[in-house]
């Protein structure tokens, strides 16, 4: 028997190689405008949409006005006079068409699947998430996906947890841990919420401030001490 009844699991970085994804959305949507891929714009888009992902943690902004303005903001650093919401809209079909699993994923999920409840618990943009969800060949191993625009809160608040834990039901929630790439976001609202976290950190960052229950540098350690 496995030691955690749900298991509430990050998407981006954590079973989704986001960062592919990302810049192959990126070179194709640059290149779409008339931008060269180069590592200017690069960091120029980097700059301008990680302040903006921040400031939505911190809940001081809506989903929408990032993906209203992360363009905007691009153009404002490279020069420029698109559409930013047109430039989203395109970004966003590239990410969904450059969706894959990070290796290990897949089987990561099929040997938890009939042991544990997998849920994904993320802050993505709601058509990307359940867009790359339906190509990839995990989506029917899951009892439930919750984005949080759709809820009305996001990661680390509590409330977003709470509505998790509602929807599933979870009236234990020492029975859930929370698996995701980010301290501020995944591990931070386990903690608020009182679920155990595993902090999925393959690339070996040093700790900070925010504290997970447990580390786990690959999915086969993470296995383990789910089950």
């Amino acid at each position: 028997m496995a030691k955690y009844d749900y298991v509430l699991l990050d998407a981006d970085n954590t079973l989704f190689d986001f960062d592919y994804s990302e810049k192959k959305a990126l070179g194709a949507t640059l290149t779409h405008y008339g931008y060269p891929m180069s590592q200017e714009h690069h960091q120029a888009y980097h700059q301008a949409n990680k302040a903006l992902w921040k400031s939505f943690e911190r809940g001081e902004i809506t989903q929408e006005e990032i993906l209203a303005r992360r363009f905007g903001g691009f153009m404002e650093l490279v020069g420029g006079d698109y559409d930013p919401a047109a430039m989203n809209e395109h970004f966003m079909d590239q990410l969904i068409a450059h969706g894959r699993l990070l290796p290990g994923a897949e089987d990561f999920c099929r040997s938890l699947h009939g042991r544990c409840n997998l849920v994904i618990v993320t802050n993505g943009v709601a058509r990307v998430q359940r867009g790359r969800l339906e190509r990839s060949p995990i989506r029917e191993l899951f009892a439930g996906v919750f984005i949080s625009t759709e809820l009305g809160c996001q990661k680390p608040s509590k409330a977003y947890f709470d509505e998790v834990c509602r929807a599933l039901p979870l009236p234990d929630r020492k029975r859930a841990i929370v698996v995701g790439d980010s301290l501020t976001s995944d591990i931070l609202g386990g903690h608020n919420a009182g679920i155990d976290t595993i902090w999925y950190n393959p690339e070996g960052q040093p700790w900070g401030e925010i504290v997970p229950t447990w580390e786990a540098r690959n999915y086969m350690e993470a296995l383990k001490l789910i089950l």
